[in-house]
């Protein structure tokens, strides 16, 4: 009598060419690695633990289940719940990071989600393992620090590193490892508020043998195979803080496009001190030249300008900083306004009365600016009635005001404001300013027809304000009927002639815009202001933009088409068509919405709908394809053992699927199977036939044989209806050689991370774990557990109790194998006699607080009633033995290992190399146990 291995399913077994129902399942996901991971743990139970040395490469594959096919999504957070979501998202089964960095740690989740239940969704944390070369640096007590270090002088040597796991640090003098305790002038400690951050060593009372080599080695105990690492440092009597000197003057005040060179040089400072320089706190310019202590910034503009300091650093000490500013000279931003006499309420400059004309630049460095007027090309000083200013409280610097007291009429005329810096190099600017009688304030009308302006979205459009006066000023526009952004972006825009071009004009832009004068090469007058009104309108929005439809001949059904937005709203009309041909047209009242019915199904009726509404923008469509096209069938990727070996050189594939949505449309005839080989090009092609209707959940198979191994194979699967071809699905078929070539047996050494489909209870007290001897904590129990795998390989792997803390005495884990079949022989597909198979495992029980292994034999119909197969108590040295049983099921059953634990924490169990055979045991060694049937239930 055969063994057929496989996992109960919640649905029916479906044999070749019977449909079966229920295969519809919600998503079930694992996480399992094939990176280069350091260590994989389970923490708190609920929680695994990926650990990785930083540069490796992280691989991790979410194993999915359930029908249909789960869509995968990885998605991480950092390293604590406060962090804000990492916005990084990957859509496939294999999350795969080359080169991991160790801001790359964090929560990791797989979700699966197939529209069925609640998605599942699992976690692994990463933890990435990394140590960077250790830093020391040298302190004096505080009081105390001198140039040099000298007799009866505390000294403080600091080592840190960054790393992850935390870092052990050790102190060498010489060849001399240091100890607290070991020298009376040396302590060693940690600073309380930097506990594990660093470790000093504290040189007391400096003496003539501290002056010496001292190491600081760093090491995370070779975790994860990251070696320790150290720095040395030379302390002697001219070990000093550095100092430095600056060879420039301060500040140092330059035209553009000049060369400036900075040079800072050491004046002191043992070990020799290393130079940096910085500007305004930030990084330089690309174009600076550096070598040393020396900084060239070629052809120096005026964005350059700033602060520059040099940093010395030697890590004794504080780190010795030096700066000066260098000023690029510069003139830009002329502007000008005329304010008319304050002590009168009229905006008019008038004959007898004050004017004034300012003028403004901004300089640097300021102090330099110098101006001087100019009425019409010839030199003006000031004078009684015309009062030159430099200094008004009442305006901002850079700043000069010509004062006409008194105008007359032999004032009018041109004035010019130039502006220079003291030591020219620099172009002067000048401002030209008019008075005379036409010098009026401005005035802003909006032109007849052009508010309020109604355009079509998409347009140009020119928003007009018509400016009168002389000067004429610089006219804003803003929004005035809400705080939003003008086209460009900003709030305001600045025009010259009064027009706001708006080019590809939208929606959003409807409203109302304000046109202001500023105070800027114009009168210093209140603002006059202008609106102008602006009416964007718009074709229809309208849903849905487009829907296919799938239905079969003779049924009826409804078209809808929804009017979201439009301006103008008020007149809408509407048109249905199928193709080119008119259906029926109308106009919207009251209703956002129109229908179209069609009360039975033809052939003509299939085709594409359109329904336009339409106002004076333009037309909106719903579009709505109706077609009799079948939905595309959805694999079955849960098959166990859905590939076999028939002959040597070929191998079969049970292929199976359900159909989406069969009775949306006409009854599915047959389906159209094509196969070719991955990589070539040609097809071969066969028809299914199906004998009746095909019902929602119901799970097809075909078996594929004559495939050549090990070769791979396109599959593409089309379903036929009396409309023709539907949607095709594809899927790969690929090749792997079964774990046990014999098909009689059944064999597992833990090897690989999904152990063979075993599971863990879910009704125990704590899990056994998958581990291998190469990847052990470093914290591990010592005088307990495996030091290789059965076969004598650390690199291989075992399941083991792990007994250490929180376990207690007698609690117990459970590890459950998947669930076997007997396959009867009987053609009424009933057990005829009861078959014997041999169970056998190896197990290593070595530790003095060893408690005790079971084996269990559990059935299915005997809930609550585990038949004990074999047994054993107590510490059995440090070595891998064999145990064997003889069993005897009447039913599909599982086999359940449990560990116990002793009373302490030597008492790790571990168990490899599980197999199942057809027949007889063949001579079973000592501590084994034959059992017979009526020993399992001697009642039945």
């Amino acid at each position: 009598m055969g063994l057929v291995f496989g996992l109960l399913w919640l649905f029916n077994i479906c044999l070749e060419g019977i449909h079966c129902q229920g295969v519809y399942a919600p998503p079930t996901v694992r996480i399992i690695h094939s990176g280069h991971s350091c260590n994989i743990e389970e923490e708190r139970y609920t929680e695994r633990v990926y650990t990785i040395r930083e540069g490796e490469t992280l691989e991790l594959a979410c194993l999915v289940s359930g029908h249909p096919r789960p869509q995968i999504r990885w998605t991480k957070t950092a390293g604590s719940a406060s962090d804000r979501f990492q916005d990084s998202s990957v859509f496939n089964e294999t999350l795969r990071i080359t080169r991991i960095q160790r801001h790359q740690g964090g929560r990791y989740y797989c979700k699966a989600e197939n529209g069925l239940g609640s998605p599942a969704i699992k976690s692994i944390r990463v933890d990435v393992y990394y140590l960077d070369d250790p830093i020391v640096t040298v302190h004096q007590s505080i009081g105390e620090a001198k140039e040099q270090f000298y007799y009866e002088r505390t000294v403080f040597l600091r080592c840190m590193a960054n790393s992850n796991p935390p870092v052990r640090y050790s102190w060498r003098r010489g060849q001399e490892f240091l100890s607290q305790g070991s020298d009376k002038g040396v302590e060693i400690y940690e600073p309380f508020f930097t506990q594990g951050e660093t470790k000093i060593l504290k040189l007391k009372n400096l003496r003539p043998q501290d002056y010496a080599n001292y190491s600081c080695i760093a090491s995370v105990r070779n975790v994860c195979g990251i070696p320790e690492k150290n720095v040395l440092f030379k302390l002697s009597n001219k070990t000093a803080s550095p100092t430095i000197k600056l060879l420039v003057e301060d500040p140092i005040v330059v035209n553009p496009g000049q060369s400036v060179t900075l040079v800072c040089v050491t004046s002191g400072g043992e070990p020799t001190p290393t130079l940096t320089w910085v500007r305004n706190t930030d990084e330089l310019s690309k174009k600076s030249l550096l070598n040393g202590g020396t900084l060239t910034l070629p052809a120096i503009s005026m964005e350059e300008a700033g602060v520059y300091s040099c940093v010395a650093s030697n890590n004794v000490g504080n780190p010795a900083k030096k700066s000066t500013a260098i000023v690029v000279r510069g003139l830009k931003k002329g502007r000008f306004w005329i304010t008319p006499d304050p002590y009168h309420n009229d905006d008019n400059i008038q004959i007898g009365r004050e004017v004034k004309i300012s003028c403004q630049v901004e300089a640097t460095p300021p102090e330099e600016l110098l101006f001087s007027w100019l009425k019409n090309g010839r030199p003006l000083r000031s004078s009684e009635r015309m009062v030159i200013t430099h200094t008004d409280p009442d305006v901002q610097p850079g700043t000069t005001n010509l004062d006409i007291i008194d105008l007359k009429f032999t004032d009018f005329g041109t004035y010019t404001c130039v502006a220079a810096l003291k030591n020219g190099g620099i172009p002067e600017v000048s401002i030209d300013v008019n008075i005379s009688s036409t010098t009026v304030p401005p005035e802003l009308t909006v032109p007849r027809g052009k508010s309020p302006m109604v355009v079509q979205e998409g347009d140009t459009v020119d928003l007009q304000c018509l400016v009168s006066g002389k000067p004429k000023p610089i006219i804003l526009w803003s929004r005035a009927d809400k705080e939003a952004p003008m086209p460009d972006g900003s709030l305001q825009m600045e025009s010259y002639d009064g027009v706001l071009r708006i080019v590809n004009v939208s929606r959003e832009m409807t409203g109302t815009y304000r046109c202001a004068t500023s105070q800027y090469n114009g009168f210093n007058v209140k603002p006059r202001e202008a609106l102008v009104e602006l009416t964007v309108q718009y074709p229809p929005v309208v849903e849905p933009v487009f829907t296919e439809i799938r239905q079969g001949l003779g049924r009826a059904f409804t078209l809808n088409c929804r009017v979201l937005r439009a301006h103008p709203s008020k007149v809408l009309k509407y048109e249905w068509k199928l193709g080119t041909r008119l259906l029926t047209m109308g106009q919207f009242d009251h209703r956002d919405e129109t229908d179209y019915h069609v009360r039975a199904l033809n052939r003509e009726g299939y085709g594409e709908y359109t329904c336009e509404v339409t106002n004076e923008a333009g037309v909106g469509t719903c579009r709505f394809l109706v077609t009799g096209r079948a939905y595309a069938p959805e694999f079955y990727y849960d098959t166990y053992s859905a590939l076999w070996q028939n002959r040597p050189r070929v191998y079969g594939f049970k292929l199976q699927w359900t159909q989406q949505n069969p009775l949306s449309v006409d009854r599915i005839v047959a389906y159209r199977l094509g196969m070719k080989q991955t990589g070539q090009s040609r097809w071969w092609e066969q028809e299914i036939p199906m004998e009746g209707a095909i019902a929602k959940g119901e799970l097809i198979t075909h078996n594929l044989t004559e495939l050549i191994k090990p070769e791979a194979y396109l599959v593409r699967l089309t379903p036929i209806t009396r409309f023709g071809e539907g949607d095709s699905t594809d899927r790969i078929i690929r090749y792997s050689a079964p774990v046990n070539p014999h098909l009689r047996e059944f064999q597992c050494s833990f090897e690989d991370e999904v152990v063979c489909m075993f599971t863990q209870d879910k009704t125990d007290d704590f899990d056994w774990t998958r581990h291998s001897a190469a990847t052990r904590d470093t914290k591990y129990t010592p005088n307990t557990g495996p030091s290789s795998d059965r076969a004598g390989s650390k690199q291989g792997f075992y399941m083991y109790i792990e007994t250490s803390r929180p376990r207690l005495e007698g609690e117990k884990a459970r590890l459950l194998t998947p669930t076997f079949n007997v396959a009867p022989k009987s053609p009424y597909g009933t057990v005829t006699a009861a078959p014997t198979y041999c169970f056998g495992f190896y197990y290593h029980m070595y530790g003095k607080h060893i408690g005790a292994l079971n084996a269990y034999l559990r059935q299915k119909g005997h809930s609550g009633s585990d038949s004990s197969l074999w047994n054993l108590v107590g510490n059995q040295g440090d070595r891998w033995k064999q145990a064997k049983v003889n069993i005897h099921p009447i039913a599909s059953f599982q086999l359940v290992l449990e560990g116990i634990r002793g009373p302490g924490i030597e008492g790790d169990i571990a168990i490899d190399d599980v197999t199942i055979e057809e027949g007889e045991c063949k001579d079973p060694p000592p501590n084994s146990k034959l059992v017979h049937p009526w020993e399992l239930f001697p009642n039945t």
